[in-house]
């Protein structure tokens, strides 16, 4: 159940990661985006990331 809001999210987002030319936006938007939304008090890119398997520290610090 979990990874079909995942993958509904990222069909959702599709158009709009087309028009990021950046290509780690293009990848790190889907993750960042479900952490805004997802569960979890603070909503900062550090606890986002402790939480979603898709982020790693040393990729939120680039």
């Amino acid at each position: 159940m979990e990874e079909d809001w995942q993958r509904d999210l990222e069909h959702w987002l599709e158009p709009y990661l087309q028009k990021l030319g950046n290509k780690t936006r293009r990848r790190m938007c889907p993750a960042y985006i479900a952490g805004l939304i997802g569960p979890g008090d603070r909503k900062s890119i550090q606890p986002m990331a402790a939480r979603a398997d898709a982020l790693s520290k040393h990729a939120v610090h680039r």
